[in-house]
């Protein structure tokens, strides 16, 4: 496992690189990458396509097909670009490499619920919260159709872990009173949902518990702590579907965020490996699994 994860990461970040869509030709190899590993995987992987100022772009979307409950939809998403003039092995290969290995991982089995895999197009600036933002496009078109998204599971940098004193940060929307309720070692993959998403958090911990012995630290938080919203997650939230963000806790932790440092030598990948089986074991408790 760590090494597949340690191998997308080094094509998406290391081969491609920096692939923001002003890079239209790394943007699209990325999105073809993807495409081709989660074909690989043994789904058939369709194809959202829009316009974004007279470039194609897709969201790619791969589907488990539910049982008794086919009706009612987890997503599993992560955005594949990138800010201009970086790698993103963790923002954002990482999260894209665990959602290839979590589908693979989920693909003999049999949910109650339909399990999608979405790789959404254009997370990063200057599309973030835009319209034409890949997720944004995909969470409109689901609340259009009347689709039924139980829960959507957001993979936003889950690379970078460091067992130092101090080398986790808290968020500075949070009142300084609270600051001695959070981790002060970046060790652990965060689990964050807004209130209207509390149960989904509970559901998913229970699951990601279950399957593997790793340090979740889960919370719910209104929205107006801005750091919660920084991701795809936000996008199904303004639609009114329940969502966590599933995260390293990114600039909060990791130096490197949206710098030409962000490389893959920098993840660890035996800690993704642990992470990538949690998060199928969440998605799979929340799909009515196990």
């Amino acid at each position: 496992m760590a090494e597949r994860l340690r191998t997308h990461v080094d094509r998406l970040a290391g081969l491609i690189g920096p692939r923001p869509l002003a890079m239209p030709r790394a943007f699209h190899a990325a999105a073809t990458y993807v495409e081709r590993q989660l074909g690989d995987a043994g789904y058939e992987v369709a194809r959202q396509t829009y316009d974004v100022g007279g470039e194609e772009v897709s969201n790619l979307i791969a589907e488990l097909p539910g049982g008794e409950r086919r009706d009612e939809i987890v997503v599993v998403g992560a955005h594949y670009d990138t800010v201009p003039g970086s790698p993103g092995a963790d923002d954002n290969a990482s999260a894209v490499a665990v959602l290839i290995e979590v589908a693979r991982l989920m693909r003999p089995l049999a949910p109650r619920r339909t399990v999608r895999f979405v790789s959404f197009a254009c997370e990063e600036r200057p599309y973030c919260y835009r319209s034409d933002m890949g997720s944004q496009v995909y969470a409109r078109a689901c609340r259009v159709k009347g689709e039924k998204i139980v829960g959507m599971l957001c993979l936003e940098m889950v690379g970078y872990y460091s067992s130092e004193p101090r080398s986790q940060k808290v968020p500075a929307t949070i009142p300084r009173v609270f600051h001695p309720l959070f981790p002060r070692r970046g060790d652990f993959l965060a689990a964050v949902a807004n209130l209207h998403s509390w149960w989904l958090l509970r559901k998913f911990r229970r699951g990601f518990k279950r399957a593997v012995k790793f340090p979740l630290f889960s919370i719910a938080l209104p929205e107006r702590v801005q750091e919660i919203r920084r991701s795809d997650n936000s996008s199904f939230w303004d639609q009114g579907y329940p969502a966590l963000m599933l995260t390293d806790t990114s600039f909060l932790r990791n130096a490197n965020y949206h710098q030409a440092s962000d490389t893959p030598e920098t993840l660890d990948y035996g800690r993704m490996a642990l992470v990538t089986v949690g998060v199928a074991g969440g998605a799979l408790r929340v799909a009515g699994v196990g």
